[in-house]
């Protein structure tokens, strides 16, 4: 007698039924799986609270920056609730902690710089702009934490992301990247984290602040614009359904989900956790992410 099919909970989104059926398949996995639900629940429930951003585009300054190569999300154009802010930045934190993804000093660092009011919202505009405007950085006031640099990075992009994916979903309705060639993204410049192979073949950037996306050329590395295909070395999942490309001059690399042989869009939260066994492949060879 066939087993009665699970059916998700009512109103789950289908990246979370996704992730809990790679748990089903991959249960070595089942530690990141369950660490990604626990943050992609966290930001959703955000997500529900964040008015839709209204961001005024000029159309003569969007084609000056455009042309410039530089990012047209401004840190001003984001509805940042600061309380809100706060207690994202807060329980991000605490499920990082929560599967030993944070160690414990560095966790006490960050709550206690979540409950100072004038220290955290200086360090989220700093962290913005060094890559989307970083002629407006200023001079930051020390910080008085302990907090690792790398954690407090981690942290804070997390924290952020619910925010800066609705201003993407914004911004891209009302701009066009067609002609963008530059490997940073044009919505906020952070470098890509994953990307997606389209039903025509080309290669889509998915930014990892901001998950916004752009077109790169698949003959080029992304980081370093290296376009030397003897220096460009390719793998492959098993399935073919992922591919990881390499660079042999940066030494870095970018997976992507080919939509040619898959059954769904690509989902970052899932197949950032579906693609482990690629980086550790790649870490092997010498290259990092």
């Amino acid at each position: 007698m066939a087993e009665p099919r699970t059916r998700p909970p009512r109103g789950e989104s289908r990246e979370l039924t996704e992730l809990r059926q790679l748990r089903t398949r991959q249960p070595e996995l089942a530690d990141a799986v369950d660490l990604h639900i626990a943050l992609l629940e966290l930001q959703r429930r955000v997500q529900a609270r964040f008015p839709m951003p209204w961001i005024e585009v000029a159309p003569e300054w969007l084609k000056q920056q455009h042309a410039a190569g530089l990012p047209l999300l401004r840190f001003e154009d984001i509805p940042l609730d600061w309380t809100d802010f706060r207690l994202i930045f807060r329980q991000t934190a605490d499920v990082l902690r929560r599967f030993d993804a944070l160690d414990a000093a560095d966790y006490q660092a960050i709550q206690a710089m979540s409950r100072d009011g004038h220290a955290l919202e200086p360090l989220a505009v700093r962290w913005f702009n060094a890559t989307a405007a970083p002629e407006r950085l200023k001079k930051p006031r020390a910080l008085q934490t302990t907090a690792s640099p790398g954690a407090l990075e981690q942290v804070l992009a997390l924290a952020m992301r619910p925010f800066l994916e609705r201003c993407a979903d914004v911004v891209q309705q009302r701009a066009d990247f067609t002609t963008w060639t530059h490997p940073h993204c044009p919505l906020c410049g952070g470098e890509p984290e994953f990307a997606v192979l389209t039903s025509t073949g080309d290669r889509m950037m998915i930014c990892g602040r901001c998950t916004g996306r752009w077109r790169f050329d698949e003959t080029a590395c992304p980081f370093c614009k290296n376009d030397d295909r003897s220096l460009l070395p390719s793998f492959t999942s098993r399935d073919g359904l992922y591919r990881l490309y390499a660079c042999d001059v940066c030494r870095r690399y970018v997976k992507a989900y080919d939509t040619r042989k898959g059954t769904r869009p690509v989902m970052l939260a899932v197949d950032s956790v579906a693609t482990l066994p690629l980086d550790a492949a790649a870490i092997q060879r010498g290259y990092k992410g």
